[in-house]
């Protein structure tokens, strides 16, 4: 197996940014092109297990670790599903292997997480509807090798799952990854205030479409999501009135009040959690969560990889008709952080934040961090605003080839944002070598994610490991 160029934990929080010190962009472009000496780009289409690899399920359970036990089993039935539900739960997993695989050497702030269904469309600020990543649980600084990598992988995932053929997933994974490249090589041509501002709205997508069909369902996806709004939709979806109170409904084990939640003492305690949070935003956004009052605190159960963290929705009140929903998630160590260098930031929760704020072209206004009276560290966010997601399952082979190359221009956006966009294109180059590689370790990536999703399999059929099957 092709060694790494530099290790990612020597490296220094500045070096994800371009030195301050003026370089033209053609001799950047041509530092990048010379890191292929010392890493081929062929290099990357490696993958091959250690033999001292680890037991996958060991693992999870160190993964495991410091969640609340009684959900996860939920986070184990939720994985057995199918590879690819199991490849969105074992971000750990696949981050001890990349820190195996061969890296150019250059630095972003990665998502850390970057599988297809962690992009969507969002409202911005302005209430136009965007496409970006969004979620950001495992941001830190890294190689960027390691997002394109699990982004590809994830798309042979899927279209295994929809039973394409094997051509037809590899094709998904190529085209990411040569999007990527290639708008690579734009946003280095550009101007960095024009990268920064640069932004995937979604009527744009979905005027790239060629798919007729694609193009429709599309537009009625939007116009559903359009029509429920926090107020009219979940707000009464959500909520019930008791005692002349606003609360969450109780609908265990995916959303539930636990005993202390219920205690006076404990939204006594929420109040000044929340109080520390508002510190963490600006001063309008600060003026604006003034105007609402909260009323309660219910347990969340979200995602797969997240399922067992403390995840709570807050509901807030500016008069009778009048909601604002917040979601809390806690905010871990991230799972790359063995590999790359320590967070410059103390607490979690700012880690995501900042590094949210960092990567999408528009962010939550509410986005904003604290640390709970247990140690917990958190980060704020709006549980809904106008947000979509992909469905994979909904694809065609056609659908998942455009997809991926629309997530591949996301993605080196937003690493353009961070990173040094004419060395990262340098070492590119203008050929599919790397697209290439990208697409076969890809495939071989697949094939382990299938292996260790069969031995999770196995060690529930066993015993070795519960899992709650929801219906």
């Amino acid at each position: 197996m092709a060694k790494q160029s530099s290790n990612p934990k020597q490296q220094s929080a500045s070096d994800v940014a371009v030195s301050s010190h003026f370089v033209p962009a053609r001799e950047r472009r041509e530092q990048g092109k010379a890191l292929r000496d010392a890493v081929p780009r062929k290099n990357h289409a490696d993958w091959m297990p250690p033999v001292n690899r680890p037991d996958p399920i060991s693992v999870l359970a160190r993964s495991n670790q410091g969640r609340i036990e009684e959900l996860i089993p939920i986070r184990y039935g939720r994985m057995i599903k199918s590879p690819f539900t199991f490849f969105r739960g074992s971000a750990a997993l696949m981050a001890m292997d990349l820190a195996e695989t061969p890296v150019s050497g250059l630095k972003v702030q990665l998502c850390g997480d970057c599988h297809l269904l962690n992009f969507g469309a969002y409202a911005t600020p302005e209430r136009n509807i965007i496409v970006d990543i969004n979620d950001f649980d495992e941001t830190i600084p890294g190689p960027w090798e390691w997002d394109l990598k699990r982004l590809a992988t994830s798309f042979v995932l899927a279209c295994r799952g929809n039973d394409y053929d094997s051509d037809v997933c590899r094709d998904a994974a190529e085209s990411a990854a040569r999007s990527y490249r290639k708008s690579m090589r734009e946003f280095s041509e550009m101007s960095v205030l024009d990268t920064w501002y640069s932004k995937m709205d979604l009527d744009s997508f979905i005027s790239d479409i060629q798919d007729k069909e694609f193009r429709q369902d599309a537009l009625a996806m939007i116009d559903k999501v359009k029509s429920k709004s926090i107020k009219e939709y979940y707000f009464p979806k959500l909520t019930i009135e008791k005692d002349g109170r606003r609360l969450f409904k109780d609908n265990p084990p995916l959303v539930y009040h636990t005993d202390e939640q219920r205690e006076q003492s404990f939204l006594d305690m929420a109040e000044r959690v929340f109080q520390d949070y508002k510190e963490t935003v600006n001063d309008a956004r600060r003026t604006l969560l003034d105007r609402y009052t909260l009323m309660d605190v219910a347990m969340k159960v979200v995602g797969i990889g997240s399922v067992g963290t403390y995840c709570a929705v807050l509901l807030l009140m500016a008069d009778e008709d009048d909601p604002l929903i917040l979601q809390i998630k806690e905010a871990r160590h991230s799972v790359l952080e063995p590999f790359v260098e320590k967070s410059r930031h103390e607490m979690h929760g700012q880690r995501v934040v900042e590094g949210q704020r960092l990567m999408q072209a528009h962010s939550d206004i509410f986005l904003g961090w604290a640390r709970g009276a247990s140690g917990r560290d958190m980060y704020f966010r709006q549980l809904k605003d106008m947000k979509m997601s992909p469905m994979p399952e909904l694809w065609t082979p056609a659908r998942a080839i455009e997809v991926a190359k629309s997530l591949g221009w996301v993605l080196a956006r937003a690493h353009a944002r961070s990173g040094d966009a004419a060395k990262i294109s340098g070492y590119l180059g203008s050929k599919d070598v790397f697209d290439n590689a990208v697409a076969d370790f890809a495939v071989a990536y697949a094939d382990q994610t299938e292996r260790d999703h069969r031995s999770l399999v196995d060690a529930v059929r066993k015993g070795q490991v519960e899992a709650y099957i929801e219906r």
